[in-house]
């Protein structure tokens, strides 16, 4: 008489899906295409940066050419340096959008390959990717983008360019000896000195809590995305 069968049926197991040599060559190519194109941007940025130092120092050199020089391109070059970080934030979140991608793939593709795990495609990177080919979209907001740029490289040229134009205004002609001297020389034609020292005043200081504000809106969009695996 036949003994019965006491083994367990075997139920088939589902393998993890994974890339094949062709896809997986694909995506070198995408990774390179990537970098390829945050590299151009970022060379793009970093013209928008040489023109407003450039202009900053072409200002500098005016001013302070001679005792008679007037203040006034220090006040100019404030509000063209303002439309360069205009420009350079616009051109960031192109730069991000690439610079996010390429860095994905850093993190979820390359990274477990080079650790020996394999390329893992549970973990949702492959359809945040595929959403993000399909559906392209700017990864964070124009003020944020100025925010950035703004705490990175363009308050330190905002700093140099307030510095600059307020010692102007105390050293030359001659050093000050009454208060009543910097209204005379700050102002421009008809304009009062008072009020062209305020809207200074105001001008970098309006930067510099804009500069707080995107901040903390950058600290809160990180709390609240949580995950590792996110664009922006």
């Amino acid at each position: 008489m036949a003994l019965p069968d006491t083994r367990e049926p075997a139920f088939p197991t589902t393998r993890e899906p994974e890339f094949s040599a062709a896809e997986i060559g694909a995506l070198a190519h995408l990774y390179r295409g990537e970098v390829y194109r945050s590299t151009v941007w970022r060379t793009r940025l970093d013209s928008s940066t040489n023109w407003a130092v450039v202009t900053t120092g072409i200002a500098l050199s005016a001013t302070y050419s001679s005792t008679e020089a007037s203040p006034l391109p220090m006040v100019l070059v404030g509000l063209l340096v303002s439309v360069f970080l205009l420009f350079e934030a616009r051109r960031y979140r192109y730069f991000n959008v690439w610079r996010a991608r390429a860095r994905l793939l850093e993190t979820d593709f390359y990274a477990p390959m080079i650790r020996g795990e394999g390329v893992r495609l549970v973990s949702g990177w492959t359809e945040l990717l595929a959403k993000d080919y399909c559906d392209p979209r700017y990864h964070i907001g124009f003020a944020r983008a100025i925010g950035r740029r703004l705490r990175r490289t363009y308050a330190w040229i905002f700093a140099i360019q307030a510095i600059a134009y307020y010692g102007k205004l105390a050293i030359h002609p001659v050093p000050l000896v009454t208060l009543a001297d910097v209204w005379e020389r700050a102002a421009i034609g008809p304009i009062p000195g008072g009020l062209v020292v305020v809207a200074g005043v105001v001008f970098h200081l309006g930067w510099a809590v804009f500069a707080f504000v995107t901040f903390r809106i950058e600290l809160a969009a990180r709390r609240e995305r949580r995950s590792l695996i996110a664009m922006g």
